[in-house]
Parts: structure tokens; sequence; C-alpha cells
């Protein structure tokens, strides 16, 4: 069941002290297989094994998805931390409660976050499409909206780190628009503080230092061991327990395919690994699994 404490239970989980990453530490999980296929170019024309009889799909996103949108990533060669390590500062809990010129810089950094203008791009459109032919999850480590804009039910996206369009008081737990909060810093409050109470206020997204929501936690687990095939795109799959997800996948038999620019550490679990931009591969392999749905 969806939410099931027992689901979780039976998961290890390292804490971030031990793990160095976010969220509530690292799901282990031993996969029952061993990798098979080509690495490279999806051949789904040559009747690759993981596209026949899908009808449950589950596909977890990170932030390689979202750079055809002009939103950069994090950890690339381009990404918002490579070029910037500081960056990485307005992200950590305990920095930003700590240091008022973290919070001013933060709130800097979300009056020009890209996503207030970008656009889903053909990867999250070919996703949205697909979830009209077949059972779709997106797990999603992004904050920037875009699965659901694209047409994805929101019901159906799971937004592991949160969302960049509320804010959340540290002290009360009060939760309004990010828009509110953004037009108070554009009429001259550099840190506005939560109208309820006083408190600090953070966008209502996870940081590093902060556990997940555990019933989405759960729902993802569930819907990454109850499915036919799980797509991880555009995600270096180093940051926990998102990434573990994949094991979870494995380890219930699940197809694992990997789509992304650059080497991960699932690459060894995954039924293929594709090297092909997200733009390109992502409508070409959801067109194929919903031609293969209705030839069923």
């Amino acid at each position: 069941m969806i939410g099931d404490d027992s689901q979780l239970e039976q998961l290890k989980i390292v804490p971030d002290h031990e793990s160095g990453a976010l969220g509530q530490g690292t799901i282990l999980a031993v996969a029952g297989g061993t990798a098979i296929g080509d690495y490279g170019l999806v051949n789904l024309d040559g009747g690759a094994i993981w596209g026949r009889g899908v009808a449950k799909v589950t596909v977890l996103t990170g932030a390689g998805i979202s750079t055809d949108s002009g939103i950069p990533d994090f950890r690339g060669p381009n990404g918002v931390w490579t070029r910037d390590p500081a960056a990485e500062k307005l992200s950590t809990f305990q920095e930003y409660v700590a240091n008022p010129a973290v919070r001013r810089r933060s709130w800097q950094a979300r009056l020009a976050h890209p996503a207030w203008s970008a656009a889903p791009n053909a990867a999250h459109l070919a996703l949205a499409e697909l979830a009209t032919t077949l059972d779709v999850w997106v797990i999603t480590q992004n904050i920037d909206g875009l699965h659901q804009r694209a047409g994805t039910p929101a019901g159906r996206v799971l937004e592991l780190h949160g969302t960049m369009y509320e804010v959340v008081c540290v002290g009360c737990g009060d939760r309004t628009q990010m828009t509110q909060a953004l037009d108070r810093v554009k009429a001259g409050e550099d840190d506005p503080p939560c109208l309820r109470c006083g408190g600090i206020l953070k966008s209502a997204t996870v940081m590093f230092g902060q556990p997940l929501d555990r019933l989405v936690l759960a729902m993802a687990v569930n819907a990454a061991s109850d499915c036919d095939l799980m797509l991880a795109v555009g995600s270096t799959l180093t940051v926990e327990p998102a990434a573990s997800l994949c094991a979870v996948a494995t380890e219930a038999g699940v197809h694992l395919v990997i789509v992304n620019r650059d080497p991960t550490p699932y690459d060894e679990l995954a039924t293929e690994v594709i090297r092909e931009p997200i733009g390109t591969a992502i409508p070409r392999i959801a067109a194929r699994l919903a031609r293969y749905r209705s030839e069923t």
C-alpha cells in the first residue's frame, strides 16, 4: 500500500552525516539481475526487450531533462555549482537559517530563476503524452513544475525535492505562494519574514540537511517497485535517496533504462544505458512504447 511505513522499514537508510547526501539518507537495495544489452543509442525498432508488454512506466527525472528549457543543471560542465561552488550554500539548510547574507542572496536568486520564463520541452511533452496511453508516474528531483505544465496530471507527479512555487516558514510551518514573497522582495524587503510569526521564510524545497517528505518518498518507492519499466532521465544519480529508487526498481525485477549524457553509479544495474540527447531519446522512446501498447 502506498505510504505504508513497513515498506520503508524494509529499506536501510544511511543517515545524512554518514552518506553526505541530500534528504533522509541512502536507500540500500541489491538488484537481483545483471546489466544486459548494449550501451549507446536505443534501438526500439530492433525489438528492445524492455519495450514490449509495458503497461506501467515510472520515470525518475533530474535536472538534465530541463536543460533544453533553458534551466541549467547543477553538476554538469556548465552547471550552477560547477561554475560557482559557493552557490551550493544557498541550498544548505543550516547555512540558510544561520546566515542572513545567504538568505538575501537566495531571494535574489529566486527572483532570477530561469523557471519563471521556461517552457516545457520535447521530453516533458512526450512524457505527458505517454501518460494518456500508459499508467505513468513521474518522480522528479526538479522543483520547476515543468512536468505539470507539460500536461502530466499533478496527482501523478511526485516532487521529491519540493516546489519553488511556494514558501514555508521555518518557525510555524505556514505555507504561502512564492509570488507573494517575491513581490515583497521587489518592494524592498531583502529577507522577508513570515507574516504570521516573524520567522524565516524559505522556498518549499528540500535543502541539503533536510529530510524528504516521508509520504512522498513512500509513494516513490511504491511507484519504483510497481511498474514494468523505469526510466531514469537526466540525473547523475548521485543525490540520495532519490537515486536509490533505481535499485528498488531492479530488485523488484523491473527493467531500468538510464538516459543520461554521463555515466552514473547505477549504470551496471541498467538493462540499457542511452547516451542519446534527452530531447530526441525520450520522444522516440515514448512514441514507441505507446505504439507497442496499441498493438497489444
